[in-house]
């Protein structure tokens, strides 16, 4: 594997080529002043999939702004209200697929607990990787994580205003290590950054967004769906809990399909980083944040089980694709690597 060099440039990458009407006349827009072009509008955003690329780009595009944005993109756009207004007319239709077709349960116990069982012969991508995967699909695998990862925590960050007491010391202690517990070198973006150059890929911010399908765009956009609103504030916590206690068994065995693969100490090491941080994460968020925010506001119970089954839905649809694809030998990303 190649050696690590300095990672994670902080270049901009240009717009993302759209996918459709909305994200066409959105990407369109955004190359100009605010107020300039007009933004996408009636039956467009009403008939668009909410799962769809179309929608799921969009949306992604319109969450970036809160982020590091795009190259030529005016940051005055972060806050237009004719965007704004698009932007929750995406929301409310991708939030009323997810209460449909992802919500299994109202007790947030017995959503967590089922999480706590690891299944004797999982057949997960974590599984088959380290099992009988290729380096190719996990280059790709690696390649659509990047979408998140190379922004993990950030989108967790907007919760912790929103709780108080326990709660909130308890969401801040695990932020604090994942941005690295004050080492800029060690924060979770930067170790995913090398273990990208290890792989030989680009881990240039959204490098891959014109790459990655529309099922991983969900999975981001989900997360900063329920971080920028106050009101899903207990699905955030769900959603939370679920990839902390999910991360440490997943984590150890894609550090085994890493060394299975000959990777690199840098690309292994945020794994192994993972294995054993979010095995007490799982913890503090079950009892220092779940539980500290349900006896402030036991109203919330519901939306932290929905936090939990939506991403367990959208993760699964990820799964389901990544594996069809890989399984028939084709590639699970838009344009191979």
């Amino acid at each position: 594997m190649s050696e690590t060099r300095p990672a994670n440039p902080t270049r901009l990458m240009p717009l993302p080529t759209a996918r459709g009407e909305v994200s066409g006349a959105l990407v369109d827009a955004l190359v100009r002043e605010p107020g300039g072009t007009p933004l996408p509008v009636g039956p467009s955003l009403q008939q668009a999939d909410p799962y769809g690329d179309d929608l799921q780009l969009a949306l992604y595009v319109c969450y970036e702004l809160h982020y590091q944005s795009f190259s030529g993109v005016d940051d005055t756009w972060e806050w237009d209200p004719d965007l704004l207004r698009v932007r929750q007319a995406l929301e409310r239709r991708f939030l009323a697929a997810l209460r449909s077709d992802a919500t299994t349960h109202d007790d947030p116990d017995t959503a967590v607990a089922e999480l706590l069982v690891e299944p004797a012969d999982g057949t997960g991508v974590s599984h088959y990787l380290r099992d009988e995967g290729e380096l190719w699909q996990l280059r790709e695998y690696i390649a659509h994580r990047s979408l998140y990862q190379l922004k993990e925590a950030d989108p967790h960050v907007w919760v912790i205003p929103r709780l108080r007491g326990q709660a909130k010391a308890a969401m801040a202690a695990v932020e604090y290590d994942e941005f690295g517990a004050g080492h800029g070198e060690r924060v979770h973006q930067e170790l995913f950054a090398d273990l990208m150059t290890d792989l030989a890929l680009d881990p240039t911010y959204n490098h891959y967004l014109d790459a990655t399908s529309a099922r991983m765009l969900a999975v981001v956009n989900m997360m900063s769906l329920l971080g920028l609103h106050r009101a899903l504030r207990g699905a955030l916590v769900g959603h939370f809990a679920t990839v902390e206690i999910t991360s440490s068994p997943a984590s150890d065995r894609l550090a085994q399909a890493l060394r299975r693969f000959g990777a690199g100490e840098a690309a292994v090491f945020f794994y192994t980083e993972h294995v054993e941080a979010d095995a007490v994460h799982e913890q503090v968020v079950r009892h220092g944040v779940i539980d500290e925010l349900l006896k402030r506001e036991p109203e919330l119970a519901a939306d932290v089980a929905f936090g939990v089954d939506a991403t367990v839905f959208l993760e699964d649809r990820l799964a389901e694709e990544l594996m069809g694809a890989w399984r028939e030998g084709r590639s699970s990303l838009r344009a191979p690597l």
